[in-house]
């Protein structure tokens, strides 16, 4: 039975599984160079996306922020964002950084440059805004762990006493309470921070009520008031519950079993399910997995408790029941579970080339921890039933037995000499003053001692699995703001996005030999290649003294070539454009290491050429 707990922990790990939004392409493109100011900037992403109050920000050649206009979708599209450019661009390279909520709820950001009519000389980085709070994000994160373990085990409890049917329920009702405050604590935590965590911002801006209106007005608000909504219901039908003898009546059943879908749908509705390939398959298939999953491992935290005051008896009925809801999760488990590692992974070389498919790994080694404990668990809990389930079967054999002349009618205890054994009273044919003894009397029970250290080391183990579980669910948190293997695979083919394009800035020192003027004849040279990748690329070279200081020298000349693949020289053209060498069209086709040869002549007849290696990135 308990062995089944390392199939859905194993399962239930994957159980997030589709994609956070990936940039797809923006227009301009990135690190391209246009001859016209656009008037709008627009993003196109893999799934849809949330627009926020600040999605976009632009940074002029002077790294000064240009005005836009507000965020919106455009063409009505949900997987763009697009923004207005007010005023009259002037010429050099912008700085775009961007802030979006992908469908599954989680943040993404990123920047790009382009430029107008040519590259700026400067490479100066600018602050493109926060990425995230680290205090927030911690928040949002311990949160969301916390509604997982709550819900888990509000659902499992609920169904534990609905569907086992233990004798005494109240060791439930605490847990039912916790359980009921926690998620409802949770909930409110995680729509306070909803607005910071997507602006990443501090704590502190929870209390803003612009923010708050906007969160309250976006999907993943809207799923958590509807988490509230439902943890209301909840409450009224515990209520209910409680107060009823007769609440394993279908009626009963059907209301729980309704209020753990709607719980479950609030997670699907707002969080990875909602997003990527197969949305309304990936929709139901999550519902009955987290509702599989709260099955489970809450009816395991119930059995546990459960265990601490059940008689044997009571355990040879309550046990097998969950032993066989047990099962049934499992097989939901196993179907959810295997469709959800395919939509997330997306391959096997994600299991160990992305983060997302090493988190999964980590897990497996806590299940095989979970393994172990399960193997004593099952052991414990033969030990435990089969004594009294033995007991139970074997007791009408002896009460049909014949009763001696004179023996008292009353039923003995199997084991224990009659009463009338010490008046001389016979009984099947046994001597006078013989004890009775039924032929079909069972062997002796075991102890009380014996019973109370098989029940101790059943409580132990089940204890270890709740603890591992516990363990499992939050390697399971850290899941969920885990870009999947399908999505990194997917944005791996896209423009390198979430980062400033990358620029090469090579310092190539010269030395002709002789001099010419103020100049010695020594210096260096620093080239700078921007975005350092396959196709258009910009190329400015300064020139500097020994002194350090600028210098005007007659000539540079700058040639790249790929011996690997017999490819140049291929002159850059750079020209002198007062003060610095420049030019924005060297068309590189192919990645990989190229010889960067630099010519600096500083007369008619002194001059130097030095090779650097280049790395162009696809």
């Amino acid at each position: 039975m308990l062995l089944g707990t390392v199939l859905v922990l194993l399962l239930f790990s994957a159980a997030p599984a589709s994609a956070h939004a990936a940039l797809r392409g923006t227009d301009p493109d990135d690190g391209s160079v246009v001859q016209r100011a656009p008037r709008h900037l627009t993003l196109t992403f893999t799934e849809s996306v949330g627009l926020l109050d600040d999605s976009f920000r632009v940074f002029g050649p002077d790294q000064r922020r240009v005005p836009t206009g507000e965020a919106q979708h455009a063409d009505g599209r949900s997987d763009t964002a697009r923004v207005a450019l007010s005023g009259k661009l002037a010429q050099g390279t912008y700085t775009v950084a961007w802030r979006v909520v992908s469908a599954d709820s989680h943040p993404v950001s990123g920047a790009f440059t382009f430029s107008v009519g040519k590259r700026s000389a400067t490479t100066a980085q600018v602050d493109t805004g926060p990425d995230e709070d680290p205090l927030t994000g911690g928040l949002h994160d311990a949160a969301r762990y916390l509604a997982y373990l709550a819900a888990a085990l509000l659902v499992g409890t609920v169904a534990f006493a609905l569907l086992c049917r233990p004798a005494d329920t109240s060791p439930l009702r605490r847990p039912l309470v916790a359980a009921w405050w926690t998620l409802l604590g949770s909930t409110a935590v995680l729509l306070m921070l909803r607005a910071p965590y997507e602006a990443g911002a501090g704590p502190a801006a929870a209390f803003d009520l612009s923010a708050l209106e906007r969160t309250l007005t976006s999907r993943p608000g809207l799923a958590l008031l509807a988490r509230l909504a439902v943890l209301l219901l909840t409450a009224a039908f515990l209520l209910r519950l409680s107060g009823r003898r007769d609440h394993h009546q279908p009626v009963m059943r059907a209301a729980g079993a309704t209020l753990a879908v709607a719980l479950a749908l609030t997670w699907a509705a707002a969080e990875h399910a909602s997003a990527g390939i197969q949305v309304p398959v990936a929709m139901t298939s999550s519902v009955l997995h987290l509702v599989a999953t709260g099955v489970w491992l809450g009816g395991l935290v119930a059995l546990l408790l459960t265990l601490r005051r059940a008689s044997a008896d009571a355990l040879t009925e309550v046990v097998p029941r969950f032993s066989r809801i047990a099962f049934a999760s499992v097989i939901v488990l196993v179907v959810t579970g295997f469709y959800q590692s395919w939509r997330g992974l997306g391959s096997l070389a994600a299991l160990t080339g992305t983060s997302y498919g090493r988190l999964l790994l980590a897990k497996l080694v806590a299940v095989t921890a979970l393994l172990l404990a399960a193997g004593y668990s099952r052991r414990w809990t033969a030990r435990l039933a089969a004594p009294a389930a033995a007991a139970r079967t074997a007791v009408p054999e002896r009460v049909a037995q014949p009763v001696g002349v004179g023996a008292s009618a009353q039923a003995e205890e199997p084991g224990e000499p009659g009463e009338s054994g010490a008046s001389g009273a016979t009984g099947d044919g046994g001597e006078p003053g013989e004890p009775h003894k039924p032929s079909g009397a069972p062997a002796p029970a075991p102890g009380l001692g014996e019973e109370d250290t098989r029940r101790r080391g059943l409580r132990r183990s089940v204890l270890v699995e709740v603890a591992v579980a516990a363990v499992v669910l939050l390697i399971t948190t850290m899941l969920t703001a885990t870009l999947p293997g399908r999505a990194q695979a997917e944005a791996a083919q896209q423009p390198l996005a979430g980062a400033l394009p990358p620029t090469t800035l090579v310092t190539v020192p010269f030395d002709t030999g002789g001099s010419s003027g103020n100049l010695s004849g020594r210096g260096t040279v620093q080239v700078t290649l921007d975005p350092a990748r396959v196709g258009e690329n910009g190329v400015q070279a300064v020139v500097y003294g020994a002194d350090k200081g600028l210098v005007v020298v007659p000539e540079v000349r700058i040639t790249f070539t790929l011996p690997s693949r017999k490819v140049g020289p291929i002159d850059a053209g750079v020209t002198d454009v007062g003060g610095y060498w420049s030019t924005n069209s060297v068309n590189l086709p192919l990645a990989g290491t190229w010889t960067m040869k630099t010519t600096v002549r500083v007369s008619d007849v002194d001059q130097v050429t030095v090779s650097k290696q280049v790395r162009i990135v696809p």
